[in-house]
């Protein structure tokens, strides 16, 4: 595959490279595509988490994959076909409430490594362990991961936010132009929740001016929890305005008259 996409393995790993980097791996360097051990080849749990993170974020239908459990593969060769069953290594799926998978791997530097995926009351964790003595140690380890974090994780989502007005818009057939949220906001807490310290600003862009295209970003709403911000969703426009001609100031005139 490497070589179907960049001509060679070399050429593949240094893209790979790169797309560490842009993921903010800082301690991960490959040296081969397989990940067998070899000199100069490593990388990091939280790296990995980066990683994963990217893959199930930006391609979900990986759980498509990683969540069958077992298989049947037909084996296609010159003498013929031969079926044989196929079990997922990664035995969080059949033993852990909410695992969604992800990746299982092993050498004989690295260890048993496990990177698992869960979902419990639509939040998502991810936990990594790596050098493990076993199979079964990596799989008691990650559940014990994943079990900490959904004792602690808490999602908040503002179902109510702050009701929106129409916004002035300079040089354009409407002088104000209606407006949405583009999604509820949601954060994950790691401890309580007092919701009494959550602030809430919404913000619109400066001279907003036509024209101005529906669903086009004009403003935010920043959230903030103690004083510290937490994130925000984009402000979008529910219409087109289009930049007002020489006639529409004209109509204008006349209809004031």
């Amino acid at each position: 595959m490497a070589e179907h996409i960049s001509g060679s393995e070399d050429a593949f790993v240094a893209k790979m490279n790169e797309k560490a980097q842009v993921l903010g791996m800082k301690h991960t360097h490959f040296v081969n595509c397989c990940g067998l051990d070899a000199d100069g080849h490593y990388t990091s749990a939280r790296d990995i988490a980066l990683m994963s993170r990217e893959l199930i974020t930006n391609h979900p239908d990986i759980f498509h994959y990683t969540t069958i459990w077992m298989e049947n593969i037909t084996h296609v060769t010159k003498r013929g076909e031969s079926e044989f069953g196929l079990s997922n290594t990664n035995k969080l799926l059949r033993h852990y409430q909410g695992a969604t998978g992800l990746k299982t791997g092993s050498t004989s530097k690295a260890g048993f490594c496990l990177s698992a995926t869960a979902e419990r009351n639509h939040i998502s964790l991810i936990a990594i362990v790596m050098a493990c003595q076993s199979a079964k140690e990596r799989v008691k380890d990650c559940a014990s991961l994943l079990d900490y974090g959904f004792s602690l994780c808490k999602i908040y989502t503002d179902k109510q936010p702050p009701a929106l007005s129409t916004v002035p818009v300079h040089n354009g057939t409407k002088e104000f132009i209606s407006c949405k949220y583009e999604k509820n906001f949601s954060y994950v807490f790691t401890s309580e929740i007092n919701q009494n310290n959550i602030q809430k600003k919404v913000v619109f862009q400066k001279n907003l001016s036509a024209p101005i295209k529906k669903n086009q970003v004009i403003g935010r709403l920043e959230y903030s929890y103690n004083n510290k911000k937490i994130g925000a969703v984009s402000i979008l426009a529910s219409e087109t305005v289009g930049k007002a001609k020489y006639t529409d100031y004209l109509q204008k005139l006349l209809l004031n008259l």
